[in-house]
């Protein structure tokens, strides 16, 4: 039957969708490795994942995680730094390696062809990276130089002190790099922490694209015959220490013409039940291009170019912090309607078309995450790390749903008191 166009066709909200999460595999690799996989898409890549416990959380000393993160790649007992750069480009791969808070993943991205002759490489760099000493001090001196340069941006000082002010400087979390403490890495400390934290005893691995059991069966060739050194892993404990003082001004750049600010607060992290309902109220109060404040200090005030809300969840806590950038001279009335804003949004129910409008934002960012296979492993990777089953999933949409005005104005009121909020603006 012919396309009628001229009849326009039905459009449906993203709240009337079902929503189903492809299906994930899970094998044991013969030494018993985790490797979870997802068989999606049509093109002939693949994503995969190691990732280890290997964050800022359980490094011994101050940039350590991160500088053996950005020296991985940079040689091993067969390879060196250039071979192994030559090497993923001529196959048309990447492979990055993120050290974050908890963390730290190391992501091959390849035709699924070619990993056959890319997974003995990667084998190498994770198993037997060396950190030669003058790469060490290449990275200390780079590192160094980008320090300096950002610590010319307000917004980069912004970040480090509500970190610092919302858990303290010595909690991993509130912890931020200064040139002593990048002068001082040594060799030693990297090899240490590889050794202690890269070990695959430990590691989860995660694969998406379009793959199968031959390349289930090419990986556990390769890795799943290491030898595993099982330790016990012990997970530090550190206290939280906020700030007791609420404002913080930091004077930056006397000759600057724009300041930045950030108000923030601790929050649960995904394991606590407020946290899926305030995605919700966080999305309509500042996160996303519709938001309140978008509305009123981008759009009504012209005050900046953007302002955001985000809810940071990390394994060991979170936080809500809002962040933008505006000139200087309207710094404190940007600040005044950020808590205006947060006092509307406790004084008022919102109306049902607004919540709306953000129902379908974030349920259709899901629709668009759900068809595509590397933000399918994203995911379930979310899911697997937080120790959820998939049943989560399908809880947070029908929350996503369901929830109501009155409710996200009890919501408002327990998290968007004024009092609550630290607030830093740097100037």
């Amino acid at each position: 039957m012919p396309l009628d166009r001229s009849q326009a066709p039905q459009i449906h909200d993203a709240i009337d969708f079902d929503f189903i999460l492809p299906a994930k595999q899970h094998n044991k690799l013969n030494n018993q490795i985790d490797l979870y996989w997802v068989n999606a898409g049509v093109q002939a890549v693949a994503q995969i994942d190691w990732v280890f416990p290997a964050g800022i959380w359980y490094e011994h000393s101050a940039s350590v995680a991160q500088a053996t993160a950005g020296l991985l790649k940079n040689g091993t007992s067969n390879y060196s730094a250039k071979q192994i750069s030559e090497a993923l480009e001529f196959y048309g791969a990447q492979l990055r390696v993120n050290a974050g808070n908890d963390f730290t993943i190391v992501t091959l991205y390849a035709l699924t062809k070619h990993l056959g002759d890319l997974l003995p490489m990667v084998k190498e760099i994770l198993l037997n990276a060396r950190f030669p000493q003058e790469e060490v001090d290449i990275y200390k001196q780079n590192t160094l130089q980008r320090l300096l340069v950002s610590l010319r941006q307000c917004d980069f000082v912004a970040n480090r002190v509500i970190d610092a002010v919302l858990f303290g400087e010595q909690h991993p979390y509130g912890r931020f790099s200064v040139e002593a403490k990048i002068a001082a890495i040594s060799r030693t400390d990297l090899v240490t922490f590889h050794q202690k934290h890269y070990n695959l005893a430990h590691a989860k691995m995660f694969m998406a694209g379009k793959v199968g059991d031959a390349e289930v069966k090419l990986i556990d060739e390769i890795f799943g015959s290491v030898p595993l050194e099982h330790s016990n892993l012990v997970v530090p404990q550190y206290a939280t220490v906020t700030d007791p003082l609420k404002q913080h001004a930091v004077a930056h750049d006397a000759q600057g013409v724009q300041g930045a600010i950030r108000i923030g607060r601790l929050f649960p992290n995904r394991h606590h039940p407020d946290y899926t309902p305030m995605v919700v109220l966080n999305t309509l109060f500042g996160g996303y291009f519709g938001s309140r404040l978008m509305s009123n200090i981008r759009e009504d005030k012209g005050y900046t170019y953007g302002i955001h809300s985000s809810i940071v969840p990390e394994q060991h806590g979170g936080s809500l912090i809002i962040q933008t950038e505006t000139g200087r001279d309207v710094t404190a009335a940007a600040v005044q309607e950020i808590y205006h804003e947060m006092e509307a949004i406790m004084a008022q129910p919102v109306d049902e078309e607004e919540l709306l409008l953000v129902k379908n934002y974030l349920l259709g960012n899901i629709l668009g995450d759900l068809d595509g296979p590397f933000s399918i492993l994203s995911r379930w990777r979310s899911l697997i790390l937080n120790g959820f089953p998939e049943e989560k999933f399908y809880e947070n949409i029908a929350i996503y749903k369901s929830i109501t005005p009155e409710e996200l104005q009890a919501l408002a009121k327990k998290y968007f008191n004024k009092a609550d909020f630290h607030e830093v603006v740097v100037i």
